[in-house]
C-alpha cells in the first residue's frame, strides 16, 4: 500500500516534470518539445504519440483557433549509421500541451497528471496576465520582485549544485552580460542608491523582468546543458545576459542600464504602506 506522503511525493516529481522539459524562447515565450514530451508522457513508439498530437491538431481547428499558433514543425536532419534522415518534432505552446495530454490514453497515471498540471497552468497564465495588466507601476514592480526573489533562490541552488562557491562573483557575471560589464556595484553607483541597499528594489517592472528572464534562463541553461565548474557556470551566466541584452536591443528596446530608476524603492513602500496601515 502506497502512503500518502509517498503519493504526494510522487506527484509533485511528476509535476516538476512537465516544468524541467519546458523551453523558453527569445523573446520570453514558453514551448515544449513533442519528443521530449512523448518520453514523459511514456509513448514508446513516436507514430502512437504522433497520432495523439494530430488528435489535438484537430481539437485546436475545430477551437476556431491556427493551428500553426500552437504547433510549429520544428523537425531536423539526424545521422543514423551511414545515412542522414529527417525525424519530425514540434515547438509546442502551453496550451497545445494541454490538448495533447486530453487526447493522450488516460490510463496512463501520468497522463492524469498531466491533465491537471496543463489545466490548471494554462488557467493561472490566463489570470495572471489579465491581473497583471490592472496593476499600477508599483504593483506591477512588487510582483516583479517577488518573482526575481524566488527565482534566485532557485538559480543559487542550481549553481551551489553545479561547482559555485562564490555566488557574488557568479552573479555579477549576469549583471556584466545584461548591463555591458557593468557590475551590482556598479549598477548601484550609477543608481545612486545607498551601501548594502538591494539593486533590484530600485528597478522599475520593466528592467525586473529583463533581471528575471536572466534568472530563468541561467538555471535552465546549467540544468539542460548540465554544465560542470563554477568557471564554467560563470561564463553560461555572462552568455546568457549577454543574449538577453542582444535580444533586446534587436527589437528596439531600451537597454537595462538606461531605463529610469524608482524615485522610491520597495523598501521605502513597504515602509509607507505599514504606516498607513497601522494609521487607519
Amino acid at each position: 500500500m502506497v502512503t500518502k506522503s509517498k503519493e504526494i511525493e510522487k506527484k509533485e516529481v511528476s509535476y516538476n516534470t512537465f516544468e524541467e522539459i519546458k523551453h523558453i524562447d527569445e523573446n520570453g515565450n514558453e514551448y515544449w518539445l513533442a519528443r521530449e514530451l512523448q518520453i514523459t508522457l511514456e509513448y514508446k513508439q513516436w507514430r502512437r504519440f504522433e497520432s495523439v498530437i494530430n488528435r489535438a491538431k484537430i481539437s485546436c481547428e475545430k477551437s476556431g483557433i491556427k493551428i500553426g499558433d500552437h504547433f510549429a514543425n520544428v523537425g531536423k536532419m539526424v545521422k543514423t549509421g551511414d545515412s542522414i534522415r529527417e525525424i519530425e518534432d514540434y515547438s509546442l505552446s502551453r496550451y497545445a500541451c494541454y490538448l495533447i495530454v486530453q487526447n493522450a490514453d488516460p490510463k496512463k497515471e501520468v497522463v492524469a497528471l498531466g491533465q491537471t498540471y496543463f489545466t490548471i497552468q494554462t488557467r493561472k497564465q490566463e489570470l495572471i496576465e489579465k491581473e497583471y495588466e490592472n496593476l499600477t507601476e508599483d504593483e506591477k514592480r512588487f510582483y516583479q520582485r517577488n518573482l526575481t526573489r524566488k527565482g534566485n533562490f532557485s538559480l543559487n541552488q542550481t549553481a551551489k549544485n553545479v561547482g559555485v562557491k562564490n555566488f557574488d562573483k557568479f552573479h555579477n557575471y549576469g549583471y556584466k552580460g545584461l548591463y555591458n560589464g557593468e557590475t551590482a556595484n556598479d549598477i548601484a553607483k550609477r543608481k545612486k542608491i545607498r551601501y548594502r541597499e538591494d539593486i533590484l528594489d530600485n528597478m522599475g517592472s520593466e528592467e525586473l523582468a529583463a533581471n528575471l528572464f536572466r534568472i530563468t534562463q541561467t538555471e535552465s541553461r546549467l540544468k539542460r546543458d548540465n554544465i560542470k565548474g563554477e568557471n564554467n557556470a560563470n561564463k553560461t551566466h555572462y552568455s546568457i545576459g549577454k543574449n538577453i541584452r542582444e535580444t533586446i536591443k534587436k527589437n528596439g528596446g531600451i537597454m537595462p542600464e538606461n531605463l529610469p530608476t524608482p524615485e522610491k524603492s520597495l523598501k521605502q513602500l513597504e515602509k509607507e504602506n505599514k504606516l498607513s496601515n497601522n494609521g487607519k
